[in-house]
């Protein structure tokens, strides 16, 4: 699979990095450095974009600035690219009508564009959009992409002895590499405080996504990507944690 990141800072050369060092060997990844500074209404990409871009299968559109999606269905004309992945991990840098214009521009070309928000909630199937909604899709590439990369998988081995994590398996990091931090980080602790341990390792990856508040979850994506990768810590060590029930009332014996 040939791969076009189009990024403009640190956000996007972070996720390129991880896909880079942890993704399939046979995967080509190139990087355009789009634009940083872009007028507030693109109207002639062309004044903004290279002559050419190398041969794409995937765009991975991780720009800092909303005028970078503007320019995305150009690049995906100029490149041949028939799938566009378009995180939104900050509402400014995609807002939720910007992000469904896109869709559309992309679907008119013939390609098709996920906005997973945030880029963690991706998996094979579909992807979030707000809180208790989900789109689904259907392309090969994007499933190709999210089978290593998007919403986390691990498998936790827990030692029967001590109660404590002996083991942990990334089967899908985040695409920023924070699920991996994390899984390093759980070994050695007691399975009870696996759950609040993964989200203050999160904390302290950092998590790229924005401290705002954000107005389709009404929390931050910070945390929302934070809670998504606690409830998989939490359904994998649940076998192995007590849970003790107070009843109201009544003494204890």
């Amino acid at each position: 699979m040939k791969i076009l990141a189009v990024i403009t800072g640190e956000y996007g050369r972070r996720h390129v990095e991880n896909i880079c060092a942890h993704g399939p060997q046979d995967w080509e990844v190139e990087t355009w450095q789009a634009p940083s500074i872009l007028p507030p209404v693109v109207d002639y990409p062309e004044d903004y974009l290279p002559e050419m871009f190398a041969p794409a299968d995937l765009i991975l559109a991780l720009g800092e600035h909303r005028g970078v999606a503007e320019l995305i269905p150009d690049v995906a004309r100029m490149s041949g690219a028939v799938a566009v992945i378009a995180p939104v991990d900050r509402e400014e840098w995609l807002p939720r009508g910007l992000a469904r214009q896109l869709r559309g521009w992309l679907a008119d070309l013939g390609v098709i564009c996920v906005t997973p928000k945030p880029f963690c909630s991706l998996t094979e199937t579909d992807y979030g959009v707000q809180r208790r909604q989900r789109l689904p899709y259907d392309h090969t590439l994007i499933q190709q992409f999210a089978r290593f990369f998007g919403r986390p998988e691990l498998r936790i081995s827990v030692a029967e002895s001590s109660g404590a994590v002996s083991d942990v398996t990334v089967l899908r990091d985040a695409c920023c590499g924070c699920a991996r931090f994390v899984a390093h980080g759980l070994v050695g602790v007691d399975a009870t405080e696996a759950s609040e341990k993964a989200g203050l390792l999160h904390h302290h990856y950092p998590c790229l996504a924005s401290m705002g508040i954000d107005p389709d979850f009404g929390d931050t994506l910070l945390h929302v990507s934070g809670n998504i990768l606690k409830d998989k810590v939490a359904e994998q060590v649940r076998s192995h944690v007590t849970v003790a029930y107070i009843r109201p009332g009544q003494r204890a014996e």
